[in-house]
């Protein structure tokens, strides 16, 4: 019994490095060669229907990204990206208190750890989920650095039905590239990031106008597009 233990545990173990040689050779991989899919656009492709059934996306480099942009989704996601280790400990120990005093249980996510569960998983809710994205966020963030990460993030991110990344929102939204995109425009495709399904940036409520507004705001406390260059 002890012997079977033994090569079981061998067994186990000798798994657990293939998975993490694997995980750190995928996220290297991804350095270099830009995501060709992620399982969220899979996901959504297979839960949607006629007309809504459809995976738009066009890959922008950073250069080629609006400095608006960038500003834009630091300031209404991650205020702290360029010095933080992947993860806000002080967002996500705000927001435990927020939900222990009675609150919701409100999102503490950084865009890198955005980033790792819309590259490398899939959108659940378990502990399961939440483990794998923080392995894979320490991976991104120690190997493909902070330009890499927001490059990506701005490429993959859902921004509506069957669309992902800005350069595709902006074009749907208003017409022209990403490269092109003023600060109001910027501001309003961050602010519909959180439920990018049911809002739409060419037709916003009061409530996506008035979110504009603070995040323009907050980009103005952050110094505007010159906080940029912390980002290495």
């Amino acid at each position: 019994m002890k012997k079977l233990f033994r090569r079981f545990s061998v067994f186990l173990l000798k798994l657990l490095l293939l998975l993490i040689i694997i995980s750190v050779a995928w996220v290297t991989l991804y350095k270099f060669i830009n995501p060709p899919i992620t399982p969220l656009m899979l996901i959504r492709y297979f839960q949607d229907d006629g007309e809504e059934r459809r995976i738009k996306s066009n890959w922008k480099s950073y250069d080629e990204i609006s400095n608006n942009m960038k500003m834009a989704v630091i300031a209404a996601e991650d205020q702290t990206f360029p010095f933080n280790d992947g993860f806000d400990f002080q967002a996500i120990e705000e927001a435990l208190d927020e939900k222990l005093d009675g609150g919701r249980l409100r999102g503490a996510s950084t865009i890198t750890q955005q980033t790792a569960k819309n590259v490398f998983l899939w959108p659940e809710r378990s502990w399961a989920r939440k483990g794998l994205e923080a392995y894979f966020t320490l991976l991104i963030d120690t190997i493909w650095g902070k330009k890499r990460v927001l490059e990506v993030y701005l490429n993959v991110i859902e921004t509506g039905n069957g669309i992902y990344g800005v350069d595709e929102a902006a074009q749907v939204y208003y017409g022209r590239s990403a490269k092109n995109l003023d600060i109001v425009d910027a501001a309003l495709i961050a602010a519909i990031l959180p439920n990018p399904r049911l809002w739409s940036a060419a037709k916003p409520t009061d409530y996506l106008l008035s979110r504009e507004i603070w995040i323009r705001e907050q980009i103005n406390g952050l110094g505007g597009t010159s906080y940029l260059k912390n980002i290495k």
